[in-house]
């Protein structure tokens, strides 16, 4: 029984049923930016294994830095006790992120850390005597995470999480950023914006939203304009911003944070994916001395979370290790010729008459369809032209590690190219033309 067959029998995937007939590849080890399948084929990967290893796999100065903590310790917990590769860490957060964001609190996952972000703005109202500041405003065309609270945050339609919809609490909503990245916005594009800060303002715990790029809700790259517009209004209003650079963070846009596109500091920041590289699952939020002070001077005078593998030392020695890989590396560089050559390579896409349109931001390039893919038909068409491309809904979508090469991402594009143009609009989706559905 070979390894696939193995996983069916016991494993149930992220997005899927289990039981379900869709394709699955088994990888026997993973190098650079290729995975090595069991069947002995090679594929380079275009997602960065969900966009966060930057830095490729099997790194010897990440290694490294996993063997020499593994030496001391591979954990201990964080309540009552702390240690050097958490205090470095957390330095050097402070130290690389926006102005003012002093206070640094551990996570072990992206969803946990928009959770506890959450519940670090609602107990911020309460401890400053405010407790029906309790709702959340977000644009449309977010995501968050998985979890309860996350998903509240999610688009409501086109998201992944309208079956839960009635059991999440009731947030509210704006409609997304229409000026594309880019663009100017004009008055009528903050219209409902600074309707909804009048109107709501007083019930509002905080705004959440994902900065400049709208990542699995749509992929979508809005005006700097308008995110400023958002910190001003939340100023005007007394209400703290988070942002979601889960997925942005450490140079995916084009700059080390997309908050700097827009010159903006957020009051809750976080952080997570390739936070250390893909190596292993951590996140960070990084608040303000007024947020943390207010909450320590409120009732219950803590803050009411704290995970078992907080500040987990094998997860922040490798983040330590690295963010210093990233720093000391030519990193902008490499995101600009990998944002020049996403341009040229998937702009033929957009004279298919099934693609809807074709958008690139940093290291981030999008092919949007007329219709959803059939992942059934789809992705093994993409191994079979040598690479790892994990479309999902209406989305092609490359986000590979910074360190590819010009050559591996030609073969990339070209890929996606030729994929692509082979799918024809079938039955609502889109498949390859001689796919039987």
């Amino acid at each position: 029984m070979d390894l696939c067959e193995r996983d069916a029998r016991c494993l149930w995937h992220p997005y899927s049923a289990w039981g379900a007939d869709l394709p699955l590849f088994g990888v026997r080890r993973a190098e650079g930016v290729r995975l090595y399948l069991e069947d002995g084929r090679e594929l380079i990967d275009g997602m960065a294994s969900w966009w966060c290893v930057i830095h490729g796999y099997n790194h010897p100065v990440l290694n490294a830095a996993i063997e020499h903590q593994l030496r001391d310790m591979a954990h201990v917990m964080f309540g009552g006790l702390t240690h050097e590769p958490a205090v470095a860490l957390a330095e050097r957060l402070v130290a690389i992120t926006p102005d003012g964001l002093d206070v640094v609190f551990f996570a072990d996952s992206g969803s946990v850390a928009i959770e506890a972000a959450m519940k670090m703005a609602i107990q911020y109202q309460v401890a400053r005597g405010e407790p029906q500041r309790r709702r959340f405003l977000t644009p449309r065309g977010g995501y968050h995470g998985d979890t309860l609270h996350a998903m509240s945050v999610c688009d409501p339609v086109t998201g992944m999480h309208g079956l839960f919809r009635e059991v999440l609490p009731q947030q509210l909503f704006v409609e997304r950023p229409e000026p594309a990245f880019g663009q100017a916005c004009e008055a009528r594009n903050l219209a409902a914006l600074e309707a909804a800060f009048a109107e709501h303002a007083g019930e509002l715990a905080g705004v959440i939203l994902e900065p400049i790029v709208q990542g699995a809700g749509g992929m979508r790259f809005y005006s700097t304009d308008w995110l400023r517009a958002v910190r001003a209004l939340c100023d005007r209003h007394d209400v703290p911003l988070i942002a979601d650079e889960i997925a942005t963070g450490f140079g995916r846009s084009g700059r080390l944070f997309a908050c700097e596109h827009a010159g903006v500091t957020p009051d809750i920041l976080a952080l997570g994916k390739a936070l250390t590289g893909g190596y292993m699952t951590l996140a960070a939020l990084l608040t303000t001395p007024k947020i943390a002070g207010t909450i320590a001077g409120g009732e219950p005078g803590l803050f009411m979370h704290g995970p078992t593998f907080m500040a987990n030392p094998l997860a922040c020695a490798v983040a330590r290790a690295s963010i210093d890989l990233l720093l000391d590396s030519p990193w902008q560089m490499r995101v600009d010729a990998i944002e020049d050559a996403l341009r040229r390579g998937l702009a033929p896409c957009a004279d298919l008459p099934h693609v809807a349109e074709v958008r690139v931001l940093g290291a981030i390039g999008v092919v949007e369809l007329t219709e959803p893919v059939d992942m059934k038909t789809v992705q093994p068409r993409f191994v079979e032209h040598g690479v790892w491309v994990r479309p999902f809904g209406r989305l092609v979508y490359l986000m590979p590690p910074f360190v590819i090469d010009r050559e591996d991402l030609a073969r990339l594009c070209g890929a996606v190219v030729e994929v692509v143009g082979e799918l024809a609009v079938r039955g609502g989706r889109c498949v390859p033309c001689n796919a039987s559905i």
